[in-house]
């Protein structure tokens, strides 16, 4: 059974859309996307510098539309998606490439969805001073309560005992000279501000506004939900659950979870991918998993696809 997931902001780096360029059709969609969402994204996956691209505002369009691009050169008919992948999940903003393969809202729907969203998550992030830290070592039964007491939230429980830890630049520092048992190191993330946490629910009101104008379709693959690893069923569910999950934490680890109790035994990242196949490597054992970084990777893809390929 094959699973294939969207990675989310910090995937992306300088000039890693320019070798997807060459391929049939992409050019003419990320224009296409481009001109929907009033911002140049070849110009910002090919030419934009590290600190362009890690503007909120633009990270977020632009990973979602590389997911897209790249998941679609993998098969020669989009119809053929939801025929083989067994199920969909993204991280974070993953979540919003992950909903538009599996049917739930059209592609430029999605795009223009997920600009909102990057606008209005920058907008939150300018009203205090916040960020995130990622914590090395430790056991999150350990590490999340000790998180909460320093009035800190768990952002992202990414399984393989990763946690990333959110909040004001105060409480982030605090956790430096005050690290949970068995944490070896605190590292700052470059992130403008601490997502999925109560610091974005000005964001989430945003958002919930511009889904209310959407008319979200069923999904046609089982899609796992950030929120709490869950599949849901429902299309109105999806979309309440994209918008809410701004302000919510990250919880990969049960992802994880429900793609064992799926029977998963193969995982393919899309573009820009490493990231989750990383976490998988350590928490799901025994599951083949691979990356799309570059159009280099198609032929493995196809690949494990044709071996993996749900019934």
């Amino acid at each position: 059974m094959l699973v294939l997931v969207a990675p989310g902001q910090g995937a992306q780096t300088p000039g890693f859309l320019t070798p997807w360029l060459d391929l049939p059709g992409v050019r003419g969609a990320l224009e296409a996307w481009s001109d929907a969402v009033e911002l140049d994204l070849i110009r910002y996956g090919t030419e934009g510098d590290a600190d362009e691209i890690r503007d909120t505002a633009v990270a977020q369009p632009l990973l979602v539309a590389a997911g897209l691009t790249s998941a679609y050169t993998l098969f020669d008919d989009p119809a053929e998606l939801p025929r083989k992948v067994g199920a969909l999940a993204g991280h974070s903003v993953g979540e919003l490439t992950a909903a538009a393969l599996a049917g739930v809202l059209p592609d430029e729907e999605a795009v223009l969805l997920v600009r909102v969203r990057g606008l209005a998550m920058a907008e939150a992030t300018a009203a205090t001073a916040t960020g995130m830290s990622a914590l090395l070592g430790g056991d999150p039964e350990v590490t999340i309560p000790h998180l909460e007491k320093l009035g800190l939230t768990p952002a992202n429980v990414n399984g393989a005992g990763q946690v990333v830890a959110a909040g004001t630049l105060e409480e982030l520092a605090a956790l430096e000279a005050d690290k949970p048992e068995g944490v070896r190191r605190v590292v700052a993330l470059k992130v403008a501000g601490a997502f999925h946490t109560h610091h974005m629910a000005p964001a989430v009101d945003t958002l919930a506004r511009a889904a209310a104008e959407l008319s979200p379709a069923d999904p046609t693959v089982t899609y796992v939900s950030n929120k709490d690893g869950q599949a849901v069923a429902a299309g109105s569910e999806v979309l309440a659950r994209l918008v809410g999950q701004v302000a919510n934490p990250v919880r990969w680890d049960l992802c994880m979870e429900t793609f064992k109790e799926l029977g998963v035994t193969a995982l393919l990242e899309v573009c820009p991918g490493g990231t989750l196949t990383g976490l998988a490597k350590r928490a799901l054992p025994g599951v083949k998993t691979l990356a799309l970084k570059t159009p280099d990777d198609l032929d493995a893809a196809r690949e494990l696809i044709a071996e993996h390929a749900s019934a």
